[in-house]
Formats: structure tokens, C-alpha cells, sequence
């Protein structure tokens, strides 16, 4: 029988229509998913009933420019950041597990480093590190864009655009992100896609190193291992739940 989400709507944040979808005890721990660029909330379909089965609230949601999600006159990374946290305090969460692919990974850290009290948990998957400085050759990037079209199937003349501005801003090195990943108090597990994925495996291993509570798992299947390889990346997000005591406020 097909998983079929309880709830599928949209909600209104900070002024922000923001589609979501949601399974699970309304009681249970919060679990908010967050997909990667020209995606959508549905590509959590398989890991959220395993979350929802160990107890968990579970939350998806699109972000802004994407499937339910409104168009907006920007999608700044600081942003998508303040749409997550507008939706944990818009649905009253707290000792909230975010759990994000790519972008919604990095939404998912900015918000756990401004709002520390609200998350107790990250699982970042093959997210979308900047460089620490400017790299010589431009291949990931344009293998992030790759990989990104290749699952816009919907107006896909307004998903480019909005890919394209979220890309460009990934891309340019950040040395202040860097030095702020050892404030990072929340129990962290990060993915990588191995060698083939668009996110270099050796920033992210330098960045699992900078933090200070967190392991890396690599599953070489590229960028999207949660669709590539969904048993192996259950197992290791229910393995990590399981294992690691949530930071508490």
C-alpha cells in the first residue's frame, strides 16, 4: 500500500505561503524535512513513515519558489533560514530533529545556529558547503546545477531562475561560515554522496571535522542518497536518532 501523508496544505509564515505535508503523533518528537533545490516536499515519501513509526511528528515542507510554495521577490539563504524557523514557531515545535538535503541541509544549520534552542538534532546530507576559497575549477557547480535540473519537472522556466540565485550564492567562499561551525552545540550526522556527488566528499569531511558533536557516514551514490540509496540512509538516520542524546535548550 502507498504511503500517504495525513496531512497535505499549505500554511502561511511570515507573510510566506509555504506548502507542507505531515505524518505522525501530533506528540511525538519534531522531525522537519527539507528537500533540496527544484525538489519538493514529496521526495521525503520514504523516510517518513520510518520516522513516524518511531513516534515521531513529521513535518515536509517546500521551500519558497518550489511545488506548493509561493514565488517571492527573493530566495536569499538567509531566507530559506527564517522560513524554517518561522515554521517551527508557527507550529509551536521545540527539540525540533531537522533533517535536509543539500540546501534545505544548509537552511537547516543556519537555523540550528541562530535559534539553538528550538533544535536538538541535525542530519545533513550531502549539504551544500560553500569553499573556503575560490576553487580553481567550476565542476561542482556545474554539476550542482546538474543535478538539480534534473528533477525540475514544473514550470521549469521559474525553477532555473530560482536554482540559479540559490547556486550562485552557494558557490562563493565563505570563510566566515567556516569559522562558525564550532558554535554548533546540536548532535550532528552528515552525508556524503561519495565521489560522484556534486559536493566535494573532502569539504564535507572538513566540515564534519569542525563541528563539534558530529560523524560521517558516506554513501557513494551521489548527490541525492536519500532517493539513491533510501534503505542504507534510513538506516543511518534511525541508527543516529537512536544513538545520540538530543541537545537540550
Amino acid at each position: 500500500m502507498a504511503f500517504e501523508w495525513s496531512t497535505v496544505g499549505t500554511v502561511l509564515v511570515k507573510g510566506v505561503r509555504l506548502g507542507y505535508r505531515e505524518c505522525g503523533d501530533p506528540a511525538g518528537v519534531p522531525a522537519v524535512l527539507l528537500h533540496g533545490t527544484g525538489s519538493s516536499s514529496s521526495t521525503w515519501n520514504r523516510l517518513a513513515p520510518r520516522l513516524a513509526d518511531a513516534g515521531h511528528r513529521v513535518i515536509a515542507f517546500d521551500l519558497r519558489g518550489h511545488a506548493g510554495s509561493v514565488k517571492t521577490p527573493d530566495y536569499l539563504l538567509a531566507s530559506l533560514r527564517d522560513d524554517l524557523l518561522g515554521l517551527l514557531h508557527r507550529f509551536d515545535l521545540r527539540d525540533a530533529v531537522l533533517i535536509g538535503h543539500s540546501v534545505g541541509a544548509y537552511a537547516a544549520l543556519a537555523a540550528a545556529q541562530h535559534s539553538p534552542h528550538l533544535i536538538s538534532r541535525l542530519v545533513l546530507e550531502d549539504l551544500a558547503a560553500p569553499p573556503r576559497h575560490l576553487p580553481p575549477f567550476h565542476g561542482g557547480l556545474l554539476r550542482l546545477v546538474a543535478a538539480a535540473g534534473a528533477v525540475v519537472t514544473a514550470r521549469p522556466g521559474h525553477a532555473l531562475a530560482v536554482m540559479g540565485s540559490i547556486v550562485l550564492q552557494l558557490v562563493r567562499p565563505d570563510p566566515a561560515w567556516w569559522s562558525r561551525l564550532s558554535g554548533v552545540r546540536q548532535p550532528a550526522l552528515v552525508f556524503s554522496g561519495g565521489p560522484t556527488s556534486c559536493i566535494p566528499p573532502r569539504r564535507l569531511a572538513e566540515m564534519t571535522a569542525a563541528l563539534p558533536d558530529a560523524r560521517l557516514a558516506t554513501i557513494p551514490v551521489g548527490h541525492r542518497v536519500h532517493s539513491l540509496a533510501p534503505e542504507a540512509f534510513q538506516a543511518e538516520v534511525m541508527a543516529f536518532l537512536n544513538a545520540t542524546e538530543p541537545a537540550r535548550a
